[in-house]
């Protein structure tokens, strides 16, 4: 909801989720140096060639895209943003920006390519988050997993808040977004440093054939967008255990986002204890990414920093 409204900006090209930018960081080792016109090929085909990128969800001319990307400056950074740049400028847009729940663990890495990049975390109801995750049909795992992934995402915003720039990181709600929209977009627009685009409030029409195939029937769901009926429906969709069990993991988080418990009385000790073992094996696992990355980063080839200039604003159309 929150991309297809920013996507109704007409400044700022979102597309459906692309999933090229952080494999493409993760095999940057692969790619060699940049600087050689040959290995920025091999970039360019990796990203337009390969159906797990989702590169033709977007519509462009993989042929051309391939030659901005050899033709661009030699940074894994630039050759993305040459991607989305690209798609922006098909959308007469000069912004371009991407969604994927993922980035949240990610912002270093991508605060290293686009230094200039700026967040925006949407944060909803953590028990409404897990019965949606629940009943999505790419989620694999189980409610342990779906309770400590909402956790963390609060607690990794919260330290991203501290971290980064007033400028570069901004945190809404969604239940106050669907209740008033433009009051939120406004807000959010002051702090993109847009314009508000009335627009945005309208977003309905939006679900673009760019989703891809395997997406559709989600974008089906999306024909009412901005709706209050979806708030507390983790009351019907949730067993109470799993409600007791959300709620003793989140502790203080949802009160402090005004979020009212269920009432419920605690989980088991059982409960607890098997919520703590997939909790920790989590931590163990986000620990050894973080020591690959280290790793990786001592290794790669070149720099990944986005040397591309933003393009200048597309004029406004004059008045007949």
């Amino acid at each position: 909801m929150l991309r297809l409204m920013l996507n109704a900006h007409h400044r700022i090209a979102m597309p459906a989720e692309t999933k090229f930018l952080l494999p493409a960081y993760m095999a940057r080792c692969e790619f060699g140096d940049l600087r050689v016109r040959k290995n920025r090929r091999a970039l360019a085909e990796w990203i337009t060639e390969r159906k797990e990128t989702r590169f033709g969800t977007l519509g462009l001319d993989a042929a051309e895209i391939v030659r901005e990307i050899v033709a661009g400056p030699p940074t894994l950074g630039s050759a993305l943003a040459i991607v989305f740049r690209a798609h922006a400028r098909q959308c007469g847009k000069p912004r371009w920006g991407d969604k994927r729940p993922s980035y949240l663990r990610h912002v270093g890495t991508l605060v290293r390519m686009f230094p200039d990049a700026q967040f925006v975390h949407l944060v909803r109801d953590g028990r409404d988050c897990v019965a949606s995750m629940e009943e999505a049909p790419w989620y694999r795992q189980d409610v342990h997993h779906a309770i400590s992934a909402w956790r963390e995402a609060i607690d990794t915003g919260r330290r991203l808040a501290t971290r980064l720039d007033y400028d570069a990181y901004y945190e809404l709600q969604y239940e106050r977004l669907v209740a008033d929209p433009a009051d939120e977009l406004i807000r959010l627009c002051g702090f993109l440093g847009e314009e508000f685009d009335p627009a945005m409030t309208r977003p309905q029409g939006l679900v673009e054939p760019t989703i891809p195939a395997q997406r559709r029937e989600h974008a089906r769901g999306t024909g009412d967008l901005i709706t209050s009926s979806r708030i507390g429906m983790w009351a019907q969709r949730l067993d109470p255990w799993e409600i007791s069990l959300a709620e003793a993991a989140f502790g203080e988080r949802l009160a402090e986002y005004g979020y009212e418990p269920s009432g419920l009385p605690r989980p088991s000790a059982a409960q607890l204890a098997r919520f703590g073992k997939t909790s920790t094996h989590r931590r163990m696992a986000q620990r050894k990414a973080d020591l690959r990355e280290r790793w990786q980063r001592h290794h790669e080839p070149g720099p990944v920093e986005s040397l591309l200039i933003m393009e200048p604003a597309v004029p406004e159309p004059s008045a007949p």
